[in-house]
């Protein structure tokens, strides 16, 4: 399959961090910040704030509701040749020279060659690395972006990149598109992928698909602590702890994805 590199578009200019204004801590303080191109009000912002009696009716509630829907057909319609896909999470703080990135970059390459379509969030760090892995290996690498007050720009190894306004249109993208979820270490965006996923595996609205978190360094607190208070709280189920693969082998995940969706290696 021959691919294109996707031009990187320059991202916005901002001030340097001694310009930036503080976090408003009041609505009247973020309009007043909206003034300032550093500032961006997001869809999803102004979907999720309380009305306000001055709103007129072309941006109120019912009317984004025609956004929220072409949002949604825009993504099926791109994506729905994706029938293998396996979705990789993590931060985007991660730098090239670290062995995660490097782990998530062959990740990628090996998902790509065993006949997977990589999804990622499409930014830098780990999203980068994994895109890289699957676009170096010749196969289909998909960048779900999303509009982010200080805007995340796309990372250079998609052959198929798409934009959200909405946090919850794009997580639908990666739950409906994914036979998989790989998840290297990363903040609060990558754990509320985790759990999104497991409460869904869970709660059986989805089926139980592979979850892999990679580094046991990483996630070795955390799995301790689903243990020792989760569990002995009696709040989740011994058999829920194994929803989650924990490895530190690039291979040993395609291989565990691999198994576990039946999928023959190409």
């Amino acid at each position: 399959m021959t691919t294109k590199k996707k031009i990187q578009t320059k991202p916005k200019t901002k001030p340097p961090a001694t310009e930036q204004p503080q976090e408003p801590e009041t609505v009247a303080e973020a309009k007043e910040l909206e003034k300032n191109p550093y500032w961006l009000t997001t869809e999803d912002e102004v979907l999720l704030r309380s009305p306000e009696p001055d709103d007129i009716f072309k941006s109120s509630d019912s009317w984004r509701v025609f956004r929220i829907l072409g949002e949604f057909v825009n993504g099926f319609d791109s994506l729905a040749t994706i029938t293998h896909g396996v979705s990789i999470f993590g931060s985007a703080r991660t730098t090239e020279d670290n062995e995660h990135y490097q782990a998530a970059r062959e990740t990628g390459r090996l998902l790509a060659e065993a006949g997977f379509e990589v999804i990622t969030g499409g930014g830098p760090g780990i999203m980068e690395a994994a895109n890289r892995g699957a676009f170096e290996a010749g196969k289909v690498s998909v960048g779900c972006n999303i509009e982010l007050p200080f805007e995340q720009s796309a990372n250079l190894y998609q052959t198929k990149s798409l934009t959200f306004k909405y946090f919850f249109v794009r997580k639908t993208m990666f739950i409906k598109y994914s036979n998989a979820y790989v998840i290297f270490p990363g903040g609060f965006g990558t754990m509320d992928e985790v759990f999104e996923a497991l409460t869904l595996i869970q709660t059986r609205k989805i089926r139980n698909f592979p979850v892999v978190l990679f580094g046991s360094s990483y996630w070795k607190g955390l799995l301790a602590w689903l243990t020792s208070t989760m569990l002995n709280e009696k709040n989740i189920s011994p058999e829920d702890l194994g929803l989650m693969h924990l490895t530190d082998s690039p291979k040993d995940a395609v291989d565990f994805i691999t198994k576990c969706c039946g999928f023959d290696k190409k």
